[in-house]
């Protein structure tokens, strides 16, 4: 901790202030009564543009973000900048879906997209698998927030998982009692100090290390003695195709996520999902300005921790910071990274919980849970989810939690032709998009598995960039599995259901009318939600 006491002084200060604020949530806005997943889940379903802005933004924008794209970047260079194209294409995608969802489950009561899948194609298997698929997505997701909240800690000097424990259980304190109006509230303080941070960074960084030419001259020197084929300070022929691919299946990928439909879902109107996915790319400047953080510390000459000597990539965003800014000012950057884990992890739980009430819980249990019943199952289970993510960060190598967070996305991608095609079409026979569904894990896990990692030594499940050599093409290109899984997902769904069609094989029932998809605020179908009975 030496040379770090005012660095943790603000640190501290500012993280009491956020879960002081937490508690305070509960009162904000006046509910008459959290128990409800409404409620407690969904803050009333009442939230306007601005605090969907900054609710959405600030999931969406996790601690995780923050540290990892610049040191993706700082180790890979280019293609640590998929995430830039990415977060632009989605907000167009996303636009012609979120709106038909929010409708759809502000008329018929749902609360999370296994509901709707379970009334669109009348199965309930199908959304049992869409219920696991989520939760199996989202756990290392949380856990991946604590890998930014202990290179801060890192940093700052600070070893040992007491820290981690001591914020988590804050964490799951102040969750469990306001439910999602404590992330909503948060997420004021989260983005604002990451405004601040980055904008100082953008300015004050590059003035110290001689200007933006130096720092770019510094990554092009670094990656041009670079020995490996998919590093650069530009793509090259090998990294193209899986740059493209990457960026738009984790574009498909990203509001697949329960979490992701959480926030859109707590929002009043139509109109006010449609303005946020106006407004939300201006996160991607920010996130742009991020990524350069990568290049800054090339041009810095900055070091990661060592841990257990071995080099630990994530810290190199928190200890840029420590060599560049004011003791006081690296304290705020700090507590910006650790407050942006507060509350996508806040987001995310709360999200799991609400799928394992809705869809395991009430469907499989007890099938005449009473709202307060149901909201008393997702805290608990909330405050578990918790609890499973800092076991995972106890338990396991913290490189493994992010190879999982890659693997929760091939999978939770698998979602896509049940959740985001189901919004538009009924096509779809239900046993045709549950071959697909299990076709589209089976061939992602398969080419994850074939992935090495020379870096580490990893022979399996070693990051994103499949061969297309494995394949028997006499090349070194290399493609994102979570695209080509997707890919033969909807091929077995699409032949499936027309096998299922022709067999004259017994499909669910629609429990959704085509109107539905359009209402809005103040249209009579969209009643005062009571959700039981609403399966």
């Amino acid at each position: 901790m030496n040379g770090h006491t005012t660095e943790l002084v603000v640190f501290i200060l500012l993280f009491a202030l956020v879960s002081g604020m937490g508690f305070v949530a509960s009162r904000w806005r006046r509910p008459t009564d959290l128990a409800s997943l409404n409620e407690w889940g969904l803050g009333g379903r009442s939230f306007g543009s601005w605090i969907t802005w900054f609710l959405v933004g600030g999931d969406l924008y996790t601690a995780y973000t923050f540290v990892a794209v610049p040191a993706l970047v700082w180790s890979a260079g280019a293609i640590g900048f998929y995430a830039l194209p990415y977060t632009v294409v989605v907000y167009p995608l996303v636009f012609l879906v979120l709106a038909r969802m929010w409708s759809v489950s502000h008329v018929h009561g749902f609360v999370t997209p296994a509901d709707f899948v379970r009334a669109r194609f009348g199965s309930p298997t199908l959304a049992l698998l869409i219920a696991i698929t989520g939760l199996v997505a989202t756990m290392p997701y949380i856990a991946l927030q604590l890998v930014g909240i202990e290179a801060v800690l890192k940093a700052m000097g600070i070893t040992g998982h007491l820290p981690i424990i001591i914020a988590f259980a804050i964490l799951a304190a102040y969750t469990y009692q306001s439910g999602l109006r404590a992330p909503a509230l948060i997420a004021f303080v989260k983005d604002a100090l990451i405004y601040i941070v980055i904008i100082a960074a953008i300015i004050y960084i590059p003035a110290k290390l001689g200007g933006w030419d130096s720092i770019f001259d510094a990554a092009r020197e670094k990656f041009a003695a670079s020995p490996a084929p998919g590093d650069g300070y530009i793509l090259n022929a090998n990294n193209q195709i899986q740059y493209v691919t990457l960026a738009f299946g984790s574009a498909l990928a990203l509001f697949l996520y329960p979490h992701s439909l959480t926030g859109v879902l707590a929002s009043r109107s139509r109109n006010v999902i449609k303005r946020n996915m106006s407004a939300l790319p201006a996160y991607s400047l920010v996130l742009g300005l991020i990524a350069l953080l990568g290049f800054m510390a090339i041009a810095a000459g900055t070091k990661p921790v060592m841990a257990n000597g071995k080099a630990d990539n994530n810290t190199i965003v928190p200890m840029l910071f420590d060599q560049m800014f004011p003791d006081w000012f690296t304290g705020v950057a700090y507590a910006a990274i650790g407050i942006g884990a507060l509350v996508p992890a806040a987001i995310m739980s709360i999200a799991a919980a609400n799928l394992f009430t809705r869809n395991i819980y009430r469907e499989y249990l007890n099938k005449n849970a009473t709202d307060a019943q149901e909201a008393k199952v997702s805290k608990i289970v909330s405050l578990l989810v918790k609890a499973g993510a800092v076991l995972c960060i106890l338990v396991l190598d913290p490189q493994f939690s992010i190879d999982l967070q890659l693997i929760g996305g091939v999978i939770i991608l698998q979602t896509l032709p049940s959740v985001a095609l189901g919004l538009y079409t009924r096509w779809f026979h239900k046993g045709g998009l549950i071959a697909g569904w299990a076709a589209g894990l089976a061939a992602g896990m398969w080419m994850l598995y074939l992935i090495p990692n020379p870096a580490n030594g990893k022979l399996h499940f070693g990051g994103s960039a499949f061969a297309l050599s494995n394949l028997g093409f006499d090349t070194k290109l290399t493609i994102y599995p979570g695209f080509v899984a997707l890919g033969v997902n909807v091929l077995v769904a699409v032949v499936a259901t027309l096998l299922f069609r022709a067999a004259k094989v017994a499909d669910g029932e629609d429990a959704t009318a085509r109107d539905e998809y359009f209402a809005d605020e103040g249209d009579s179908k969209v009643k005062d939600l009571d959700l039981t009975g609403s399966h």
